[in-house]
């Protein structure tokens, strides 16, 4: 793993938000945003690639992630939105171009921040997010936080599931592994626990309801790369339909499709970093 630097800021609000940076030396530079209950770790090994070619980035945990504060909300995306822009702030000189990645509903959010701070964002990337619009996607709220609602994991031993997500995971690389574990945090039981709390998670499940990421994407002038799985699964074609509708919205999209995981960034760090850097050659000064 490449040197990194956990940092923290306080935005605005008050709210502390943990950060992993990586340096680099050229002019382009990569904010990367995490999706619903995950953390800046699984970027680890899109980072490092980036890294080893010069870039730097900033991966963070979104409030109520992984190491910032626990705060019970406001959670709307104008003010998740306005998380990033205190960490885009801090972390990258206003001459740097800045290419905000965002997985799963993290790619909801950076699309936001681009629309309402486009002088602060060069180029977008929505891996397996963006386009999410939960809405179309369920018939009501009840039904969609039904089929959303997380996993539990009570009484379940940290080392048992440490077990289960390296068989489950098995072909991905370690840095995937462990961001997938840093979701948790080992209670004194030496029980897992997820850092974002179940009722954290359904009140943002609600926002996502809420937000409507095509009324927005006309409004997106900055490139947008949109890398999508395409795994055969139920509700593939209603995906394909989903996203080429979001993406013929962009005045400067395109859609990558990928055989993987939703967590696509963690199982294939290498191929997606490459995508990153081809789409940062665009908007390099």
């Amino acid at each position: 793993m490449r040197e990194q630097q956990r940092l923290r800021i306080i935005t605005d609000q008050g709210v502390g938000i943990s950060a992993v940076s990586r340096a680099g030396f050229r002019p382009v530079a990569f904010l990367l945003v995490h999706g619903l209950a995950s953390n800046a770790r699984l970027w680890d090994g899109v980072a490092d690639h980036l890294a080893s070619r010069g870039y730097r980035s900033v991966a963070v945990d979104q409030r109520s992630h992984g190491q910032s504060d626990k705060v019970d909300g406001p959670f709307d995306f104008a003010t998740l939105a306005d998380d990033l822009l205190s960490v885009t702030d801090r972390f990258f000189p206003p001459e740097t171009a800045v290419v905000a990645a965002g997985q799963s509903l993290g790619g909801n959010v950076v699309l936001e921040l681009a629309s309402r701070h486009p002088s602060r964002i060069a180029a977008v990337a929505c891996i397996d997010g963006g386009f999410i619009t939960l809405s179309r996607a369920f018939p009501d709220w009840e039904t969609a936080a039904r089929e959303l609602a997380p996993p539990s994991f009570d009484k379940v031993l940290y080392t048992e599931l440490e077990m289960r997500l390296r068989k489950r995971y098995s072909d991905w690389p370690e840095s995937g592994i462990l961001g997938q574990l840093a979701n948790f945090q080992v209670a004194p039981d030496g029980t897992a626990r997820p850092h974002l709390k179940r009722d954290y998670h359904f009140r943002l499940l609600a926002e996502m309801w809420k937000h409507q990421p095509g009324e927005i994407a006309p409004s997106i002038q900055q490139p947008v790369l949109v890398i999508a799985t395409a795994q055969t699964a139920a509700g593939r074609a209603s995906k394909v339909k989903s996203v080429s509708r979001f993406a013929n919205l962009l005045p400067r999209g395109r859609v990558i499709w990928l055989d993987a995981h939703h967590d696509l960034h963690a199982q294939y760090p290498r191929l997606t970093a490459g995508w990153l850097e081809e789409l940062a050659r665009e908007v390099s000064p």
